[in-house]
Parts: structure tokens; C-alpha cells; sequence
């Protein structure tokens, strides 16, 4: 593997970063080893920008002043799809961008339209259209922070748009539920909202997977683009069993439909994983993907064209508490056993004090890139994003390294303050690269980024 070549500082400020080009070069041998690639990074993109206060949690009627919740999409056309929410308008806004880069609608798109209901932690799907004068279907999946009961507000809302977002379908409610819908527990008093994921497997079939404070975690399907969904079936959580939480899910290229998840109420949680291979009707027993004593959190599933099975998550030695890192692992067998997980995380600086919450997304190459939170403090927020990446099938990884702009703190920390079970990473078969990213900075102000790259041929 080739050391990493720098193409600007990694200190720089985002600022100075939004005012030119900037490349970061992360080299490591194909899996012919004839030639290597390397990560390239164009001019950060300010999606929106706001106040930064928050006053106490009075359910829908507290008085929050921020934005957050960023989530992206990128096609094979190179468009971009940004989803993300203003707690001022407690609603879910859409843009897309051109593959230049620029704003395709002069105001954001309001997708949930529920002013007085706050809405959080959308995924996004974006379509690539067969030809150029075709809009992109667009699919979003979202939490709405609705009380119906219960001991905790919570339901899962689906709408599409087929016109490229200009306009978005009536939000329908996936989960009609009392029991706190999209909310990952780790325990009675703490927990992580946006616990749910989407995925569109074919023209009009998708999938979308959530779980409940109370504990349980469920499943539904749409056949029909998005107009319906099937009622939701129950994978875990029974009575008597730890919460589930952090689900994701893929498909296979022979249809298998893949998730995995962890659980809460427990220091030495290990991710659960299942799979079904009639569209859903059923699901194997859950198992174990590593029985470890760690506390192991926030699985990323994804699936290459060989059919392998990758999954990353964060995992910290003693519990909760402790400092994490990043375990990488695959599956190619027919059972789909996953080999010894690996840290890809590398060793921890002065400034890095830990690292979780992973995205996985791969290429139409095969080539997989993972992006995590990084803490200066592993008791605080985010304050920074690294990357690995790999051109061998995750048979080897390059050294992490900073997302460029970001770790210094100067705009606040990252990640949204409902939870940081996100989805802010897209690649697409050519290997563009979407990524977005929230700061905050108390009484200062709070932003929405958008980072495009590509992964490419090194010299």
C-alpha cells in the first residue's frame, strides 16, 4: 500500500475550504495491483445555514432555532439529492443539485409539510433516470415526532416525488404505532432517534426496516413504487429481550434481502443479523455476526457485485463508556459467515479520543469506501469525519484520514443532536461521492454541508 499524499491541509478551515478546490489523495493497490486510486474532493458546499440555540425539550412546542439531520443521495447522472430539517419550521426540506454542483430549485422543497410536528433523520433514495430529459424518482423516509399515546412520540412517514423533487406524494405513516417508532434505546433514559432504513431494490420495490422505544423492530415492504406499504411484520424485540436499534439493511444480487442491527440495555451488545430470500414474507432466526465482549453499535450492511456481504461498526472494549473504534468484516460463503473483524480505524492521536457511527457505501468497481464520527472527547459530541478506503474488496484499507475541513472544531461539533443513526454518504457506479454533514455552534450558527469527491485512478 502507497503512503497518503496530500493535496491541501487537513487544518484548513472549512471556510477557506468553501473558497477553492481542495483533493485529498488516499492511494492503495487494486486487486490486480496494476495501478491505484485515490479520493478527491471538490469545494464544499454550504446546503443552508441558521441559528444555533435550542431551549428545553417541550415535546412540539419547544423553541429550537437550528438546523440538522442532513442525509444524501448521488445517481449515476452525478445529481445529488439533500434532505434535511429546520427546527424552526419543524419541517423536512429537499434540494437536488446538477452534476456541477449547482441548486436546481431556487427555495428548498418542503417534503413533510407538518409545521407543527417536528420532523427528523430522513433517508433518502434517488433514482437514475434511463435518459437525460428524465426527472429522478425520489424516496424519503423520515421520523415524525408525533404523540399517540404513548410513553415516547415517534412514527415512521414515507413520500416520493416523481417529478425530481419538485414536488413530493402526501406523507403516509408506516408504523401507526403508540410505542415511540424510529427511536434506538440504549437504555431507559438514553437513546438515539432515526433508527430505521430504506432501500429501493428494484423499479417499484422497496424496502424500509425501523425500530421502537419499546423495544421491537420491524418490516415493510412497497411493490408498488412507494404508493403502498405491506403491513409491518416483526423481525426481534419480543417481550423479554433487549431493545433492538441501528437497523440496516441490503439486497443481494440474487434477491436476498440482508439486516443487521445491534441492541440497548446491554454493555457487551454484539450485531444481530438475518436475512430472507422470498422478498420478506420471512426471515431466518437472528444470529450473532461476532460474539464479543465489546459493546459493538451502528452496522452498515452492503453487497458488491461479486455477492459479497460487507458490514462496519463501531465497537468500544469496555462498554458504553469506552473508546471506540471501527471493525470492518465479509461474508462470501453461502451460510454468509463473517470472517474476523478487523479495525480500520487506526490509532488514536492526541486530538482523536474515539470513532463511531460508520457509513459503508461501494462502487460499481467494488471498491468500498467507509467514513465514521470522530470525537476529541469521547464523552462529547463529533467533532470531526475520517475515511478509509479500499480497491482490494476490503482485502486491504488505507490509513484513515480527515475529511478535509472538518476536525478543527472552528464551526462546532457534527451530527445531529436527535441522534446519530444518519445516512450521510452516497456513492455511485462511477464512484462520485456524496456526503453532507450538520455543525453547531451554540449561539453562533448551525450549517448544512455538502462534500462531493470521486474515487478515481492515482498516478
Amino acid at each position: 500500500m502507497r503512503p497518503i499524499r496530500y493535496c491541501v491541509l487537513t487544518t484548513l478551515a472549512l471556510s477557506a475550504v468553501l473558497a477553492a478546490a481542495s483533493c485529498i489523495a488516499a492511494s492503495a493497490e487494486d486487486p490486480e495491483g496494476s495501478e491505484t486510486v485515490r479520493v478527491t474532493w471538490d469545494p464544499v458546499i454550504e446546503v443552508d445555514s441558521g441559528n444555533a440555540t435550542r431551549g428545553p425539550w417541550r415535546m412540539n412546542e419547544s423553541e429550537w432555532d437550528f438546523i440538522d439531520d442532513p442525509a444524501v443521495a448521488i445517481n449515476n447522472k452525478d445529481e445529488v439529492g439533500v434532505a434535511w430539517v429546520d427546527h424552526v419550521k419543524q419541517d423536512l426540506l429537499f434540494q437536488r443539485y446538477d452534476a456541477e454542483g449547482e441548486p436546481v430549485f431556487d427555495e428548498p422543497v418542503n417534503v413533510s409539510g407538518s409545521s407543527s410536528i417536528f420532523s427528523w433523520l430522513p433517508r433518502i433514495v434517488m433514482s437514475s433516470p434511463d435518459d437525460d430529459d428524465s426527472p429522478p424518482h425520489i424516496d424519503l423516509l423520515w421520523q415524525e415526532i408525533v404523540f399517540s399515546g404513548g410513553s415516547h412520540g415517534g412514527e415512521i412517514f414515507f413520500a416520493r416525488s416523481h417529478d425530481g423533487g419538485e414536488t413530493f406524494s402526501t406523507p403516509i405513516n408506516l408504523s401507526r404505532t403508540t410505542a415511540g417508532a424510529g427511536k434506538g434505546r440504549l437504555d431507559a433514559r438514553s437513546w438515539h432517534n432515526g433508527s430505521y432504513d430504506l432501500i429501493r431494490v428494484s423499479g417499484d420495490t422497496l424496502y424500509a426496516a425501523w425500530t421502537e422505544y419499546e423495544g421491537n423492530l420491524w418490516f415493510s415492504r412497497s411493490t408498488d413504487g412507494g404508493e403502498s406499504f405491506s403491513e409491518p411484520r416483526q423481525i426481534a424485540g419480543e417481550e423479554g429481550t433487549n431493545p433492538t436499534r441501528g437497523p440496516s439493511l441490503a439486497q443481494g444480487n440474487d434477491g436476498t434481502i440482508y439486516l443487521a442491527w445491534t441492541v440497548g440495555e446491554d454493555e457487551e451488545a454484539d450485531i444481530r443479523f438475518t436475512r430472507s430470500t422470498d422478498q420478506g414474507d420471512s426471515f431466518e432466526e437472528p444470529r450473532i455476526v461476532h460474539e464479543r465482549s465489546g459493546h459493538a453499535d451502528a452496522p452498515k450492511l452492503a453487497v458488491d457485485s461479486s455477492n459479497v456481504l460487507h458490514i462496519v461498526y463501531g465497537e468500544s472494549e469496555g462498554g458504553r463508556s469506552g473508546q471506540y473504534r471501527i471493525l470492518y468484516s465479509r461474508a462470501s460463503d453461502e451460510s454468509r459467515t463473517f470472517g474476523e473483524p478487523r479495525v480500520i480505524s487506526g490509532e488514536f492521536s492526541r486530538n482523536q479520543d474515539s470513532a463511531n457511527f460508520p457509513m459503508l457505501r461501494i462502487d460499481g468497481r467494488d471498491r468500498l469506501l467507509i467514513t465514521w464520527e470522530t470525537y476529541q472527547n469521547r464523552r462529547g459530541r463529533p467533532t470531526g469525519t475520517s475515511f478509509a478506503l479500499s480497491a482490494s474488496g476490503g482485502d486491504s484499507f488505507t490509513d484513515p484520514q480527515p475529511l478535509p475541513g472538518t476536525g478543527d472544531g472552528e464551526y462546532g461539533f457534527h451530527g445531529s443532536q436527535q441522534g446519530l443513526l444518519m445516512s450521510k454518504l452516497s456513492v455511485n457506479d462511477r464512484g462520485r461521492i456524496a456526503f453532507v454533514n450538520s455543525t453547531y455552534r451554540n449561539n453562533r450558527a448551525s450549517h448544512v454541508w455538502l462534500f462531493r469527491g470521486a474515487i478515481g485512478a492515482g498516478e
